[in-house]
């Protein structure tokens, strides 16, 4: 058995160990989508690659993925990624396979713009979000693909972003810029301990997938890097996570494992005791990463006015849980493309710092969709330029075909158990006159700072218990809290 395969059968059981464990020891929506032991192991070496930093491997990297879609082998093949610098164009993904980044790997891509393929605008948007017409492909791709785990030992995936920001600055894009990670009409992912490096947009867009695993992720990007978001989930994304322990147990188990998978031939490898939940797999779960970003760190979409509408994919049963991160934006963000509607958020243990707004909600008129049956809580913030911000008058309109007459609706929002320091504004909840925002409800949420302004609130109601600063009069008196 050569090496490359016993690392195939390690790293399947480095996930179910500490699934089982986080079972015991941390609340985690770990269960609906299994790692797998892929039977077959390749290297990007094998295909001409060269890992200098100057060799460009696209041809390589298509060679590979077109081998793994063509023969099929059974149980998938895992495509080893070396140390080294593999520098690339965009690629797809096939279904059945692993991208593994080893310790040390990095995919980098070129900085050529001009040969950088298109692809269609997705029809929730109607149009690239940047500029009308196409948009420019992400760097890994993927498309009505199943079964796919992109993971390693913290390798990176650096987009070198900076020439697209340049451009974005400058005014002279062609088209809307590529994201790092997009994968669409895709189900059974798994994206984890993997670094995402300068993306030149976006970082990872799952849109129209389902059962979404993102964790033990790290994204980075300057702080003065635009859009580039974090997580963007858009319209029916769902999944569930698995909990790993902290890498240096995952090394040293790496390196006691070996010798008795191969002396064994992994007879006995997946023979562990192990009870996980496998419902729920319309949900997308996002856990224990850390995103610094020049935009916001998480934010849920669902497609973009009259393009959102007609397409009508909604974004349901979101769980956001163990983040940390710094923004200039939002930490936490729903919309403001939310056309097709956004239900069944739940975020929980979120730790922001030097962050622009901690929370913001947003739609505008002309959306339509909807925002209801949303809990935050268990979050704390340190140097917030605004705790809380939920409005129904921010985003900008993909043409001028928007009809003003759809309106959103948002409905059943609770934010409980917050601690803000050096919080310059506790908030704003600012609704649409003809769609007042309702069951809007605040619970213990105690915010700290110099000088600190009042609660501004139009168009809402609903409730507040163990506020401070106190709230708006609409929130304090308008129904009872157990209506919440």
């Amino acid at each position: 058995m050569s090496f490359l395969q016993a690392l195939a059968a390690a790293a399947a059981v480095l996930w179910i160990l500490p699934q089982c464990r986080a079972i015991e020891e941390v609340t985690t929506c770990a269960g609906i989508v299994p790692m797998r032991w892929r039977r077959e192991v390749i290297s990007i070496a094998d295909f001409g690659a060269v890992g200098d930093g100057k060799t460009l491997n696209t041809w390589s990297f298509h060679k590979a993925i077109y081998r793994i879609q063509h023969l099929r082998k059974r149980g998938g093949t895992l495509l080893y990624i070396p140390a080294g610098v593999w520098l690339t164009g965009s690629f797809n993904l096939t279904s059945h396979m692993t991208l593994y980044l080893a310790k040390g790997a990095v995919i980098k891509a070129t900085q050529d713009v001009w040969s950088w393929p298109l692809v269609d605008p997705l029809p929730s948007y109607g149009r690239g979000r940047e500029l009308p017409g196409s948009r420019y492909m992400s760097l890994i791709q993927g498309n009505g693909i199943r079964d796919v785990v992109i993971t390693g030992e913290n390798g990176t995936i650096d987009g070198q972003g900076d020439v697209w920001w340049n451009m974005w600055r400058q005014k002279n894009l062609l088209h809307t810029r590529p994201n790092l990670l997009e994968l669409i009409n895709s189900r059974d992912i798994i994206v984890s301990n993997v670094v995402f490096l300068n993306s030149p947009f976006w970082n990872i867009h799952p849109v129209y997938c389902n059962n979404m695993v993102v964790k033990h992720v790290t994204v980075l990007a300057p702080y003065d890097s635009p859009n580039t978001d974090g997580v963007d989930p858009a319209s029916e994304i769902g999944g569930k996570t698995i909990l790993w322990k902290s890498f240096d147990s995952l090394n040293m188990f790496f390196s006691s494992i070996f010798s008795n998978f191969i002396a064994s031939n992994f007879a006995d490898s997946f023979g562990i005791p192990c009870m996980h939940d496998s419902d729920s797999s319309s949900n997308v779960c996002i856990e224990d990463s850390y995103i610094s970003t020049g935009d916001d760190l998480v934010a849920v979409k669902s497609g973009w006015d009259e393009y959102g509408i007609a397409y009508g994919r909604p974004s349901s049963g979101i769980t956001i849980r163990r983040l940390t991160g710094s923004s200039p934006f939002s930490g936490i963000a729903i919309g403001s493309e939310t056309s097709g509607g956004v239900e069944n958020v739940l975020v929980e243990n979120v730790n922001l710092y030097n962050i622009g707004i901690g929370v913001h909600i947003k739609t505008n008129i002309g959306r339509g969709g909807y925002i209801r049956n949303i809990t935050i809580s268990d979050v704390t913030m340190n140097g917030v330029g605004k705790a809380i911000r939920i409005s129904g008058h921010v985003g900008d309109h993909p043409d001028d075909n928007f009809n003003p007459r759809a309106i959103p609706t948002v409905d059943g929002v609770t934010i409980k158990n917050v601690w803000g320091e050096e919080v310059e504004q506790p908030g704003s909840i600012e609704g649409i006159k003809d769609s007042p925002f309702t069951r809007i409800c605040l619970s213990n949420v105690k915010l700290w700072g110099v000088g600190v302004s009042p609660w501004r609130c139009t168009d809402v109601s609903g409730a507040a218990l163990g506020v401070n600063p106190w709230p708006c009069p609409q929130l304090a008196s308008s129904f009872a809290m157990n209506n919440c």
